[in-house]
């Protein structure tokens, strides 16, 4: 198995890269707030905070991303009000603060949550979500949470199946008719790892 590089974080020269692996994965939710590919991506590049993700690297190219939410700051937390108004206009960035508004999942004290879990799509298959999760997991752990949380859209039945495998249970199921037309789905399912058990197989090795 090739031996790709895990690290937390990414340095400011990643950021259009790390755009890119990100809209690739994310931009179609996003299309209704913000339909222009390149401003998409230049709000993305400049609202990211690296410090709450982990990435996979292939030499210099990212091939795997993480992000992370807590209550002190998340992956797209640079991502602001002014940030859209600058880069749209008032009305237009009103519109995408209300379209993004409809994703926003606060987290508990105790949990931790999963903000956007991609794979470059030349590098699926080889065990590097999986990677990135336990990562996730061990960050929680080690920071003592006691859960970690992910939200995952009805057509995306493949990530469903690897949460399932990496010991996600779903806890609930919010069903939204009306976002079909405007988002493309209806429905997202929340899922929950807890943590407890892991925490104390890996006190007790």
């Amino acid at each position: 198995m090739t031996d790709y590089r895990l690290q937390k974080g990414w340095n400011d020269g990643y950021r259009q890269v790390v755009a890119v692996l990100y809209e690739g994965a994310f931009g179609p939710k996003f299309q209704t707030a913000i339909p222009d590919k390149q401003q998409r991506l230049a709000i993305l590049s400049e609202g990211f905070l690296p410090e709450y993700s982990f990435v996979i690297l292939d030499g210099q190219k990212v091939i795997g991303l993480a992000g992370i939410q807590t209550r002190e700051g998340a992956l797209t937390g640079g991502i602001s009000v002014r940030q859209l108004i600058k880069r749209l206009g008032f009305w237009r960035g009103c519109w995408a603060c209300f379209v993004f508004a409809l994703f926003e999942r606060e987290p508990t004290a105790k949990e931790m949550v999963l903000d956007g879990l991609v794979i470059d799509s030349a590098y699926r298959g080889e065990g590097l979500g999986t990677r990135l999760l336990d990562a996730c997991k061990a960050l929680a752990i080690e920071q003592n949470y006691q859960s970690l949380r992910l939200d995952v859209i009805d057509s995306n039945s493949r990530a469903r199946a690897l949460y399932e495998r990496e010991g996600f249970v779903e806890t609930a199921r919010d069903y939204h008719p009306w976002l079909k037309r405007l988002v493309g789905f209806s429905y997202s399912t929340t899922m929950v790892c807890k943590l407890d058990a892991l925490s104390r197989s890996r006190t007790e090795a």
